[in-house]
């Protein structure tokens, strides 16, 4: 075993990507902005059916689902496509493009795991100006928190789960990366305190640099 993980997983959305920015799409669509966190809510909901369904929507099927549900289905249709079609202008946070070179410079590979589809996924990355790879597993439908989901990656990688970390700032998600066998790295800067309905993370960090840099000591300190 060596000392570094053979790929470090970053999740996207509320991770890599705030998701704050779209407040205003939501008001200049006439939707109070304060909506966003039910819309947020609202589609996590149905995500999280869909996974244990095992049913395959796409991410912008529910995304759309969720922002007519909150505003009683009163929604315009242009207002609609504006707000989805914000998720491919979000811009990182401030230390992403850092936390990726780390990585990157401890000769670990980065990729990300993204509910949007390939297309739309690295739209965004462009945008942002992110160098990290798109799995060829994005925009297959399966949900995360489902395990499969995690390993698809892995096995798309050809890295094996326990090999791989997750960086992700959403307790659901380590509990998911868990289950199917990855090391987890959470960041606090969303949550603030881990859920307790979850097993712990192997690692915290306070921004996605200090978890990345936890994630690496824990794989230093595995493979020696």
């Amino acid at each position: 075993m060596t000392g570094r993980p053979e790929a470090l997983v970053f999740d996207v959305l509320d991770t890599l990507f705030p998701l704050g920015p779209l407040e205003w799409r939501f008001r200049e669509a006439g939707i109070p902005r304060v909506l966003i966190a039910r819309w947020c809510d609202h589609l996590m909901r149905d995500a999280f059916a869909l996974a244990l369904l095992g049913e395959e929507y796409g991410f912008e099927d529910v995304a759309r689902g969720a922002l007519r549900a909150i505003t009683g289905h009163q929604i315009a249709p242009a207002a609609e496509d504006a707000i989805v079609a914000g998720l491919t202008r979000l811009e990182p946070r401030r230390e992403a493009a850092e936390a990726l070179s780390l990585a990157r410079d401890a000769g670990v590979r980065t990729v990300v795991a993204s509910p949007l589809d390939e297309a739309g996924t690295r739209s965004l990355l462009e945008h942002a100006g992110l160098d990290v790879e798109v799995p060829p597993t994005t925009g297959t439908r399966v949900w995360r928190p489902s395990p499969s989901a995690y390993r698809s990656v892995a096995d798309a990688l050809g890295a094996g789960p326990g090999r791989s970390g997750l960086v992700t700032a959403h307790g659901w998600d380590v509990a998911g990366g868990r289950a199917a066998g990855l090391v987890t790295g959470w960041s606090s800067h969303l949550e603030g305190r881990f859920p307790e309905l979850f097993g712990e993370p192997h690692v915290r960090g306070h921004d996605l640099v200090t978890t990345v840099e936890a994630l690496l000591v824990y794989f230093s300190q595995e493979g020696s």
